[in-house]
C-alpha cells in the first residue's frame, strides 16, 4: 500500500489545463506541475500589428489563448496536453484586437528598477542576484531627492553602504549610465536580452 494512503493522506490530483485527474489522464500525460521551466519559460507578446509589446510566461500566454485573445505565431517542440486535445508550447504569440499601448506603460518598482538596470550595480558595474540588490536614490531624499525612473538605480548594498546620505561625487563613486525612465527602446533591449536563444523571436525584434 502507498505510504500516503497508510498515514492517512490522499494523493494529490494531477491538475492539468482541462481539470485531468489521475483517472482521466490520457495516456503519456505530463502534468505542467512537474514541467515548471516549460510554463514559466519566457513567450514574446505581439500587438495585433505584429509590433512587440511584452513578454509573458507560458501559462499566461496559453490562458489568453484559450480564451481566443491571441493565437499563436511560432510554437516550441514542447506539447502541453489537455483532456480533449494537445497544444504546442508557444514561443510568440500576437493580440487578436489591437491594444493601445501607452508610452510609459511600466510602473515605477523595484523590479522594473532592476530590470532596467539589468540586475547590476549601478556604481560598481557588478551584477547580483535580486536578493542582493536594494534601490538607491541618486540625489539622496533628505536632501530633496525624489522617488522617480531618473532618481532611482539598482545598487549593491556594498555601494549603498559606502555612499550612504550622500551623493555620488561626495562619495567619490560614479554612476555606469544616467538613469532614465522606461522607452520603447529599453523595453525592447529588455526583449532582446530575455529572449536572446531564441531565434524565432528575431524577426520581431528588428535584430
Amino acid at each position: 500500500m502507498d505510504n500516503r494512503l497508510k498515514t492517512g493522506l490522499r494523493p494529490r490530483p494531477i491538475i492539468g489545463l482541462g481539470g485531468v485527474t489521475p483517472d482521466t489522464a490520457p495516456k503519456g500525460f505530463v502534468p505542467p506541475a512537474s514541467r515548471p521551466s516549460v510554463m514559466q519559460a519566457p513567450v514574446l507578446v505581439l500587438n495585433a500589428t505584429f509590433e512587440p509589446i511584452n513578454v509573458t510566461a507560458v501559462r499566461r500566454a496559453l490562458v489568453l489563448m484559450l480564451k481566443g485573445v491571441a493565437q499563436a505565431e511560432e510554437t516550441n517542440h514542447a506539447e502541453v496536453h489537455s483532456t480533449s486535445k494537445a497544444i504546442r508550447v508557444p514561443s510568440v504569440i500576437r493580440l487578436l484586437t489591437y491594444r493601445h499601448i501607452p508610452q510609459q506603460s511600466r510602473a515605477l518598482s523595484r523590479k522594473n528598477i532592476l530590470l532596467r538596470d539589468r540586475n547590476t550595480c549601478q556604481f560598481c558595474g557588478s551584477a547580483f542576484p535580486a536578493s542582493e540588490l536594494t534601490l538607491d536614490h541618486v540625489l539622496p531624499r533628505s536632501r530633496g531627492g525624489r522617488s522617480s525612473w531618473e532618481n532611482l538605480v539598482a545598487c549593491c548594498y556594498t555601494c549603498n553602504n559606502r555612499k550612504g546620505d550622500r551623493t555620488p561625487e561626495e562619495a567619490g563613486l560614479q554612476l555606469q549610465r544616467r538613469p532614465r525612465p522606461f522607452t520603447l527602446h529599453t523595453s525592447r533591449q529588455l526583449m532582446r536580452l530575455i529572449g536572446h536563444r531564441d531565434e524565432k523571436w528575431r524577426k520581431y525584434l528588428f535584430y
